[in-house]
């Protein structure tokens, strides 16, 4: 059994969005070096970030 550390625990939170975008599709998370989860992952904080600068602006 492994341990993970805390930073790996946040960065499998972080990544959260996309490895379940990816699975949803069909597609492996960590095919083309994860640059594919890392698109969703983008995509979804974007438009979740975005709205709350404009806001606090």
């Amino acid at each position: 059994m492994s341990v993970a550390t805390t930073a790996e625990k946040i960065a499998e939170i972080l990544l959260w969005p996309g490895t379940k975008i990816c699975q949803f599709f069909g597609i492996q998370p960590t095919d083309d070096a994860g640059l594919i989860r890392s698109m969703f992952n983008m995509l979804v904080y974007l438009c979740i970030l975005l709205p709350i600068v404009w806001i606090i602006l």
